[in-house]
């Protein structure tokens, strides 16, 4: 009666937690590439602001806020906020996280940010919170690791000036919207 009892209770324990029953959907998905952003809002300033960055990320299934491996970026138009020209030569500092989350149809949606320091104290950051997002497509499948295509990432962006050179106030920061493609100059929020 008590092996009975036993395999009763392992057989419960199995059906409870699923153990090896259920099949796993999660998809891991790489981000990677050149990216240009445009800016627009903020007055003047704001639709003459743009960059473009290269980085890779790979998501990781329930862990949030991936730091970004940015390996090169260069400022388009700055308007005396930012140096121009590419990382290694003017002095600008990028960071960003960024979470992703691929769906079973391989669907890629998620959050990110990015923030640019330039030597003078100047801070742009972009952010996908609270009203964007990040959207593409996944070749992965739950076996393999897929590559984001297709990515648009879209939000608001604020640009805090430590010297009136750049935005004329700089106790006021400014904000607007951005959009940020993946190898491409334009392309459609979703």
């Amino acid at each position: 009666m008590k092996k009975v009892g036993v395999l009763a209770l392992l057989a419960l324990g199995g059906a409870l937690c699923g153990c090896g029953t259920a099949p796993n959907n999660n998809i891991t998905t790489t981000a990677g590439g050149e990216w240009e952003a445009g800016l627009s809002g903020g007055g003047v300033l704001g639709s003459q602001l743009g960059f473009v960055t290269g980085f890779n990320v790979t998501d990781t299934t329930g862990v949030a806020n991936e730091p970004l491996d940015i390996t090169s970026f260069g400022v388009l138009n700055a308007q005396g906020c930012f140096p121009t020209g590419q990382d290694s030569n003017n002095g600008n500092v990028q960071s960003g996280v960024a979470t992703l989350t691929t769906n079973s149809s391989g669907q890629v949606s998620g959050s990110m940010t990015y923030t640019i320091t330039a030597p003078t104290g100047n801070i742009l950051t972009l952010s996908t919170s609270p009203n964007g997002g990040v959207s593409g497509t996944s070749n992965g499948t739950p076996t393999t690791t897929g590559t984001l295509s297709n990515g648009v990432v879209w939000g608001t962006w604020t640009l805090q000036s430590s010297n009136t050179s750049c935005i004329g106030d700089a106790a006021s920061p400014i904000t607007g919207n951005f959009v940020m493609c993946q190898g491409a100059a334009t392309c459609t929020v979703p």
